[in-house]
């Protein structure tokens, strides 16, 4: 079974009253949606209320869920939502937090590792280019960061974030080759002091 038929075989569970069933996609993918809100969310502490809020949305949403998207793509839709939400109901300012968290960001965590030596200019570095790569995001408006987080950091495809994000696939593409381009431009001049580990 692939992971859209797990899913859905859950989601078919819960919609026939089985609340386990509802705890098992809420495990699933409760790590993947506090680390997609934290780059929107400025402070953690609100981080885990928000993910609770959308988790709940999503479970009082379930009986009109008829599988047109993935759970997932559907589930991430509804946590932007409430982030956005959360966000505007308190003026709060969007920002998203360090793009390398502490324990989980596979796409960035294996930098220092790129070389087979790492020397302490090496580290240093990889490390200028994370941070770099950091500010460029933060920096970012909330639109592209989120298509580009949603891409490098969670691998979703252009179809399923355009789904997510409630746009059409072109705006998608175009967002991603912003951010890509405004990252790339930050990343310039630490890259052309010899830190060449990043594909950005």
């Amino acid at each position: 079974m692939s992971e859209r038929d797990v899913d859905a075989e859950l989601v078919a569970r819960v919609q026939r009253g089985d609340k386990r069933a509802y705890d098992l996609l809420v495990l699933k993918y409760q790590r993947k949606i506090m680390r997609l809100l934290s780059r929107m969310i400025r402070e953690p502490s609100e981080v885990e209320d928000v993910a609770q809020e959308a988790f709940i949305k999503a479970y009082r949403a379930l009986p009109q869920f008829r599988g047109d998207s993935a759970f997932y793509t559907w589930l991430y839709r509804i946590a932007i939502n409430t982030a956005r939400n959360w966000q505007a109901s308190s003026q709060r300012r969007p920002m998203s937090s360090s793009i390398v968290s502490n324990e989980d960001d596979e796409t960035f965590d294996q930098i220092d590792n790129l070389t087979d030596i790492s020397t302490p200019e090496s580290v240093l570095a990889s490390r200028q280019v994370i941070s770099t790569v950091n500010e460029a995001i933060d920096a970012l408006p909330e639109e592209l960061r989120t298509a580009i987080v949603l891409r490098e950091i969670e691998g979703m495809s252009y179809e399923d974030i355009a789904q997510a994000m409630g746009c059409p696939i072109g705006t998608v593409r175009s967002r991603i080759f912003r951010a890509r381009e405004a990252i790339a431009a930050q990343l310039r001049p630490v890259l052309d002091t010899g830190a060449d580990t990043q594909r950005w």
